[in-house]
């Protein structure tokens, strides 16, 4: 990998993990690891463009009908891929077609740009991590085999310990928090040739584990206000993202305001 290269252009491709979900911005809207990591390279390199194509709670199918295509006509210099994760957590889930689609998605957006970067996206240490590691895990290693086939970058998040820590991750417990958002980005940065800005795999500070009482208080308010709504979306149908546009649709110049 060269050190330092100069990139021009950053299309992000996925659903709410890119879209930057709960990294919260004082106006109600999302920041996250793409932007900042757009914000970075724009600072380098005068007219830099950038989109965000991501919408939360899409399904692999759904980013390569929606998003693949339109990311590859932009022909940027660098698009990001992270999708599938939302067909593993299904509790009915057909690896084969995640990974078929997969497929389609890596060989449409490898050619169309100067580096293609996916990622093995981290999980919060927990039960839901534990019942769907081996989807999980199955998912990655069809992440690396494109990677070699396709020479694309993959940014291993999977097995750092500190962005597996649950203080890392927000109460929804499926999204990182602000922290969470910015080592991402700072990991895609030196995969990305960049020098490191800071350690993104430096532990936390040791702290007291929450008592049983504190425990059962996260417990019923991720309850009542994430895993019900999830639960009913998926009785019915329905997603979270379902009628929002793309976070950032244009290939346009950044612009920090």
């Amino acid at each position: 990998m060269q050190k330092n290269v100069e990139y021009t252009s950053l299309v992000a491709v996925g659903d709410s993990f890119t879209e930057g979900m709960s990294d919260l911005m004082p106006d109600g809207s999302y920041r996250g690891w793409a932007d900042l990591l757009a914000a970075r390279m724009a600072a380098r390199t005068p007219g830099f463009r950038y989109a965000n194509l991501a919408v939360r709670g899409k399904l692999i199918q759904q980013i390569v009908d929606e998003q693949v295509d339109v990311a590859a006509a932009m022909n940027a210099d660098v698009v990001t891929l992270v999708g599938g994760l939302n067909d593993t957590l299904r509790p009915k889930c057909d690896m084969v077609r995640v990974r078929d689609l997969l497929t389609e998605a890596v060989e449409k957006l490898a050619p169309s740009c100067r580096r293609l970067v996916l990622m093995r996206s981290p999980g919060r240490n927990g039960p839901v991590l534990q019942r769907f590691r081996p989807r999980m895990e199955e998912l990655y290693a069809c992440i690396d085999d494109l990677a070699v086939r396709h020479d694309a970058l993959v940014v291993d998040l999977y097995g750092v310990p500190v962005l597996g820590d649950q203080r890392m991750w927000d109460v929804d417990r499926l999204h990182p928090t602000p922290e969470g958002h910015e080592r991402i980005a700072e990991a895609v940065w030196q995969a990305l040739g960049h020098d490191a800005e800071s350690d993104w795999r430096s532990p936390l500070a040791a702290a007291v584990p929450p008592g049983w009482v504190a425990r059962r208080v996260a417990d019923v308010r991720f309850a009542k206000q994430h895993l019900v709504p999830w639960i009913g979306r998926r009785l019915t149908g329905r997603s979270s993202g379902d009628g929002l546009p793309p976070k950032r649709p244009e290939l346009a110049p950044w612009d920090q305001d």
